[in-house]
């Protein structure tokens, strides 16, 4: 079986760890037909290639830079930032395998049936925040009215912002994309004009308590697709440093307590995604030698490279100009 972690000791770049993995699934593909493994492959490959391919990156985010702009001028009051990163090659490998498993399991779980490989491969390619952008608000208390709570004033906000994102983002030569999460969970904040575009985990929050907006949008000039989260700054400290960030060790007994539903053997490809996730879990990141990257534990690390932490693209921060005056 060919795992990520196998490609972890040499010293080697992020890229050189990425186009080894992804030529072995590949001809791994030739030889067994799979084409699951031919999927993560390209999978792979479309990573490196956003990570090798600076030109079109630059255009998109200097195009979302536009936005930025426009919030400064529409909201001087607002501190707030905005990030962009493509997705670390760890997190990007968890993705792909977990996406697999769930393909399979529901199915198996709600009918008994093994999901035909073109179906899982389809839904494992299926990610669109290989390239994210973030937007996360906050309002000084000095602005606040009496009475005026801060989470639910940055709430309404955001909203706001939601409402306009896509409008002016289609001004950029960006298409904002329908998904399957808003027709089954309608916001019913967002408008009629922008609620299909909107995975609204602020009305649906998770079950870990996570929050945020979500929207995607093919850029017209590359044909990538990209996702901008839109957050408060009490929804990012949650997802950052809260507990949303702590539940890799429950995550990890509930896919041990969940081995058994398709049983082991029955489908290779089901086995294999288990295996990569569960090694990923088990890594030991100090042991790892991977070039411009180091840690001192599994939660000190100095990432220079995306293994474990996203590439940034945009880092744009705005304090709030008015800091001591009150905007009416």
């Amino acid at each position: 079986m060919i795992k990520l972690n196998d490609y972890l000791y040499k010293g080697d770049t992020v890229l050189k760890i990425i186009d080894a993995y992804a030529s072995d699934l590949l001809a791994e593909a030739g030889r067994t037909g799979s084409e699951v493994d031919r999927a993560h492959g390209r999978y792979l490959a479309d990573l490196e290639s956003l990570l090798i391919h600076n030109d079109f990156l630059t255009s998109q985010s200097q195009r979302i830079r536009e936005f930025y702009m426009y919030m400064v001028g529409r909201y001087p009051y607002l501190a707030f930032s905005f990030k962009g990163r493509i997705k670390s090659l760890i997190r990007a490998e968890e993705k792909f395998n977990r996406k697999l498993l769930t393909c399979y399991g529901d199915a198996y779980q709600r009918d008994g049936r093994l999901t035909e490989d073109s179906e899982a491969a389809a839904s494992a390619v299926s990610v669109r925040d290989l390239i994210a952008y973030r937007i996360i608000i906050s309002i000084p208390r000095c602005h606040l009215k009496p009475g005026e709570d801060e989470e639910e004033e940055s709430i309404r906000i955001l909203y706001q912002i939601a409402e306009e994102l896509p409008v002016f983002l289609k001004t950029q030569d960006f298409v904002p994309q329908k998904n399957r999460f808003a027709r089954a969970h309608p916001s019913s904040t967002i408008s009629d004009q922008a609620r299909e575009y909107y995975k609204d985990y602020v009305e649906y929050r998770s079950t870990k308590g996570y929050q945020s907006l979500h929207i995607s949008f093919l850029d017209k000039l590359s044909g990538s697709v990209f996702e901008i989260q839109l957050r408060t700054k009490r929804m990012d400290d949650y997802a950052e440093i809260g507990q949303a960030d702590h539940f890799s060790y429950e995550e990890g007994q509930h896919l041990r307590e969940n081995r058994r539903v398709i049983p082991q053997g029955m489908k290779r490809e089901y086995d294999e995604a288990y295996e990569r996730l569960d090694s990923i879990r088990k890594l030991d990141l100090t042991k790892v030698d991977v070039n411009m990257f180091t840690a001192a534990s599994n939660i000190l690390i100095n990432d220079s490279c995306g293994l474990f932490r996203g590439r940034l693209i945009l880092p744009y921060e705005h304090l709030s100009r008015f800091q001591n005056d009150r905007i009416s």
